[in-house]
């Protein structure tokens, strides 16, 4: 098994964050008074949050109609949970017509390369133009990749973590492509 396939089942989806809207306003006030557990408070916060257990979302409602979800360990989880916050706003007497379209905006996972890394070693080697590198400031290097356009952070320990995908598989190909790169530097 190649070092990329090792790396590549260790992938955990940590976050999921997408949004919805939809398409009217919202009392803020009275839909918290209506729904059991939502937590409103205008002078900490400009939106209402209301979390969902199964599957373990948190909702952050706005006045516009706007619908941030957070939380989620999977794409569907994000569809399960709105779709509970939907059906509790409809018997709030909040009624959501249609299907709201959910766009996914960050998919944050983790992995592990399995063995310890050289983080100045590889500073140098991926080249300093997309790599920001300062251990007195941060432990981990930020690494900035284009296909797929995400973030990586790489630790000592050989764990990762990746930003800013959109769809789940861009972890994967996040991971692939650093295997890849420092097997063709000998620093993994």
């Amino acid at each position: 098994m190649s070092k990329a396939d090792e790396a590549r089942k260790t992938i955990k989806i940590e976050n999921v964050v997408a949004s919805t809207a939809i398409g009217q306003e919202i009392d803020l006030k009275s839909l918290t008074l209506a729904m059991e557990g939502a937590d409103y408070d205008p002078e900490q916060f400009p939106g209402m949050v209301y979390r969902t257990k199964d599957p373990k979302t948190a909702a952050l409602i706005f006045r516009s109609g706007k619908i941030v979800c957070t939380g989620a360990k999977s794409v569907e989880d994000v569809s399960l949970g709105l779709n509970k916050l939907f059906k509790k706003m409809g018997a709030a007497g909040i009624e959501v017509t249609g299907k709201p379209e959910i766009t996914v905006q960050n998919i944050v996972a983790s992995a592990d390369l399995g063995s310890v890394l050289n983080l100045n070693a590889i500073a140098i080697g991926l080249g300093l133009e997309n790599i920001e590198y300062e251990p007195e400031q941060f432990p981990g290097l930020v690494y900035r990749i284009d296909r797929p356009k995400v973030v990586v952070l790489l630790f000592g320990s050989g764990k990762l973590v990746v930003t800013g995908g959109k769809k789940p598989k861009d972890a994967a190909e996040a991971v692939d492509r650093i295997v890849s790169e420092l097997e063709g530097l000998a620093l993994i």
